[in-house]
């Protein structure tokens, strides 16, 4: 039986900068100047945030060719079930949101940050694209960021799924990409890590 957090699908969850720059160790004053990109960035805020404060972060996302009600639609349910089937997991921690009720409060204002800005940069921060392909230069972007879907959903994409997201991620960026978290919704360390760090075509 399957411990941890289990999900039927790949959901629409939205984080914040604050919560981006926990999971990257992200050092905003550094980014001055810096071209970032949010892969599979879905309704996170973080893109809409870090705008706002100056920086220049480009989201990208399957979603981004839809409306920005039909996103509100797609997401309210996610968050409805993730919030319900957290709160009931004896395993989690709740270091940082404290109780299911803030962890809830933290998501809704991600997604409703990210839909007031949708409407207007749609198209040029946010940028449609679907891994394993992104439309974006060879060496655009200075990092680019990954959370919650590579390595997360190991039983949904298998490994050549992986590999061919990360090299088309390191095609696109000149300097770093950085991943969070590197393990499965069950806290186990993906199966497919040690053979990405062994695969030939992962060596540049």
């Amino acid at each position: 039986m399957k411990q941890g957090l289990v999900l039927d699908k790949v959901v629409l969850l939205g984080r914040t900068l604050e919560e981006y720059r926990r999971y990257f160790a992200l050092d905003l004053e550094k980014l001055r100047g810096k071209v970032v990109l949010d892969v599979a960035a879905g309704v996170s805020s973080f893109c809409a945030e870090a705008n706002r404060l100056g920086l220049n972060v480009t989201a990208s996302d399957s979603i981004y060719n839809l409306p920005g009600d039909e996103i509100r639609r797609r997401c309210e349910p996610d968050l409805e079930q993730v919030t319900q089937v957290i709160g009931n997991l004896k395993t989690y921690r709740w270091d940082f949101y404290r109780s299911p009720e803030l962890l809830r409060r933290f998501r809704e204002r991600a997604y409703r940050a990210f839909l007031n800005d949708y409407r207007s940069g749609q198209g040029t921060r946010y940028v449609w694209g679907r891994l394993p392909k992104l439309p974006f230069r060879d060496n655009q972007f200075d990092l680019a960021l990954v959370s919650y879907l590579l390595f997360v959903y190991e039983d949904r994409f298998d490994y050549e799924f992986h590999k061919r997201s990360l090299l088309e991620i390191m095609r696109v960026t000149r300097g770093e990409a950085r991943l969070y978290p590197i393990v499965t919704f069950e806290a186990r360390r993906c199966a497919y890590l040690d053979r990405l760090k062994e695969d030939p075509d992962m060596r540049h």
